[in-house]
């Protein structure tokens, strides 16, 4: 770990050419004006709710997303909003799945999630995220299919607001929302006072944007952010996800647009799947927080 630490911290200095305007505390660390929150979602760990809570916990995150926690806890909210309180957690959001287009049944789509809003409300969280699956497997991308998507994001996001719950859009790689250009389209058309954004940093990357010029230009839609990294395969056959400071995404530039809009919200660190045959959740986990402690956010 005494070596990952110190490479990390050499990758990190060789970013900072970029970074001259950031005040800087001694060994090269960001000084942190934005007062952000951080977070770690469960889903690298699978459906094991329960071991991700404590371990998250344990790692010193003070929020969490939650991931299909409805076959554990469906029926009884209750048990999981002790396990929540007794880690100390804040439910920061819940992962609600996709809201498709073009389904013949929208109002079908648009229960799901408002049902799922109701779940987290019991659990004391504010948000929902969705996702669509909704992308052609061939051809271009329809703009009136993204027009369509933003809509039923705001028809959604109108009937969670009922019971104070907001709807937020994640921006993702082999969805509606791939590339900063249909990104942009959907939230034109996806109404600010019901729909939120969850900027996934990784995926608008791999998109092809620039996700620190994204802080900036939705500084007024970004109610969270997902903080992780991705490399390309070899051969560029591909992307997988990393732990943070692992991959080709800046960071720091990210971190650094974040204290230009004096963000305040949380910043959830996401991984998908643990990249490494052997490596615990956990060990991911470290690793991302360890990177974050050299920018100087002592999680």
């Amino acid at each position: 770990m005494k070596e990952y630490i110190e490479s990390s911290r050499r990758k990190f200095l060789m970013q900072l050419g970029i970074l001259t305007a950031i005040p800087l505390l001694g060994s090269g660390k960001i000084l942190p004006a934005a007062k952000i929150k951080f977070g770690y979602s469960t889903i690298t760990w699978g459906n094991d709710i329960e071991r991700a809570i404590k371990e998250i916990a344990s790692l010193g995150f003070t929020g969490v997303q939650l991931r299909n926690p409805f076959a554990a806890y469906g029926s009884k909210p209750e048990v999981l909003k002790q396990l929540l309180s007794a880690a100390n957690l804040e439910v920061v959001m819940l992962s609600s799945g996709n809201a498709n287009i073009n389904t013949g049944n929208d109002e079908s789509e648009i229960t799901k999630h408002v049902e799922n809003a109701k779940f987290i409300k019991k659990l004391g969280g504010k948000r929902i995220q969705i996702t669509n699956s909704s992308r052609p497997k061939t051809g271009d991308v329809k703009e009136e299919d993204l027009i369509r998507f933003g809509k039923l994001l705001t028809e959604i996001g109108s009937r969670t607001a009922e019971f104070d719950i907001e709807t937020t859009y994640h921006n993702h790689m082999e969805q509606l929302g791939e590339t900063p250009e249909e990104v942009d389209i959907i939230l034109q058309h996806a109404d600010p006072k019901y729909v939120g954004f969850l900027l996934d940093i990784a995926h608008y990357f791999q998109g092809g944007g620039d996700p620190a010029a994204a802080v900036l230009k939705y500084k007024d839609r970004i109610k969270m952010l997902h903080l992780k990294d991705v490399i390309s395969k070899e051969g560029g056959n591909g992307y997988q996800f990393v732990e943070l400071g692992q991959g080709s995404v800046d960071i720091p530039a990210v971190f650094k647009a974040l204290n230009t809009i004096n963000f305040k919200g949380y910043a959830v660190v996401e991984l998908d799947a643990v990249p490494v045959k052997g490596r615990t959740q956990l060990a991911s986990g470290q690793i991302s927080k360890d990177y974050l402690d050299t920018l100087g956010y002592n999680i």
